[in-house]
């Protein structure tokens, strides 16, 4: 099974998560398919990620985390 989720780089107090397409049995911060952008908390563009690539892979079946669903949604432009 293919997941979408965030795996946890940067440094200690300033974290940093990437959006990795990746077999749900490989590590967090292992083998990856494909990157699709990246998650910076605390800052003025926090997400950034490649849409069309985000919704190509949903439409083959990669599963987003609960965790980056979340996030996405949070992000979401508010009208």
């Amino acid at each position: 099974m293919v997941v979408i989720r965030l795996a946890r780089y940067g440094k200690k107090g300033a974290p940093v998560y990437a959006l990795m397409v990746a077999d749900k049995d490989a590590r967090l911060t292992g083998r990856f398919i494909e990157k699709l952008g990246t998650y910076t908390p605390g800052s003025k563009a926090p997400l950034q990620f490649k849409q069309d690539r985000y919704d190509h892979w949903v439409k083959l079946g990669a599963q987003p985390s609960d965790r980056l669903k979340k996030v996405i949604s949070q992000q979401a432009p508010k009208a």
